[in-house]
């Protein structure tokens, strides 16, 4: 069987345990899921407690994933250097703004997503989210202001570091100008 076939059916074995088929689940717990399904099987780049503080990752797992016994470690053994962010309290606070007031998980999905931000790849992929349709969906759901600015379709990940820049009144920023990129099409096209 190829590896990625096998990570496949890792990752979806992984996936069928965390989530019981009997009821049905709120939406951050499917994402979390499929999230930690990937990260348990090796993949994306979220590090140990998937990014959180030690007390943050046991009271995800206690509340949304009771009795699962995951790991705390990254299987993978990915390491990210937060001292290499930083941004990061800014991409806090833009998330944090934009956040639905009523959501008891925000700031878990919050650390999360920053953790993944530091990776290279599409936001998605380094988060071990399966597509780009349970980014756009997970952001839509947590902060549904933010995501509506997203009217281009731009990647989620320059799309952030975009409102980062236009909020400190800078339109020139790390993210390229967009319009004039020879990688226009792909960067605003289908990850699929």
């Amino acid at each position: 069987m190829s590896a990625v076939l096998q990570f496949q059916n890792d990752r979806e074995l992984i996936y069928s345990r965390l989530v019981p088929t009997y009821k049905v689940l709120p939406p951050n717990h499917e994402w979390l899921a499929s999230m930690i399904a990937s990260w348990c099987a090796g993949q994306g780049v979220l590090p140990d407690y998937l990014g959180l503080e030690s007390g943050q990752f046991t009271a995800l797992t206690e509340r949304f994933f009771p009795g699962c016994n995951l790991p705390k470690l990254a299987p993978s053994g990915s390491k990210l250097d937060f001292n290499r962010m930083l941004e990061k309290d800014d991409l806090v606070k833009l998330l944090k703004d934009f956040s639905r007031p009523d959501n008891l998980e925000i700031d878990w999905v919050i650390g999360i997503l920053v953790a993944g931000c530091l990776g290279s790849d599409h936001l998605w992929q380094d988060l071990g989210l399966w597509s780009r349709s349970q980014l756009s969906g997970m952001l839509q759901y947590n902060f549904p202001e933010l995501a509506a600015k997203n009217d281009k379709d731009m990647k989620w990940k320059k799309f952030l570091y975009k409102q980062l820049c236009e909020a400190e009144g800078l339109y020139l920023c790390r993210v390229p100008s967009c319009e004039v990129c020879i990688d226009y099409a792909k960067c605003y096209g289908s990850e699929e």
